[in-house]
């Protein structure tokens, strides 16, 4: 169904389309977002899959 949809002069005519949506500058915006969303996932993905430091343990002093 979606064979051939990723080829060179369809991904020109949707490029083409978001420029007449968007404008350059909004378009510019929009893929600097895009950007930096990938970067904030891959950096939360990145510390979700180092182990966590173990904290030390605190001693409470208790006042009788």
């Amino acid at each position: 169904m979606f064979e051939g949809l990723m080829q060179p002069m369809h991904l020109i005519v949707i490029l083409f389309i978001a420029l007449l949506i968007f404008g350059p500058s909004k378009l510019s915006e929009l893929g600097k977002g895009l950007g930096m969303g990938i970067k904030n996932f891959k950096d939360a993905v990145n510390d979700n899959a180092k182990p966590a430091p173990a904290e030390p343990k605190k001693e409470e002093e208790h006042k009788a």
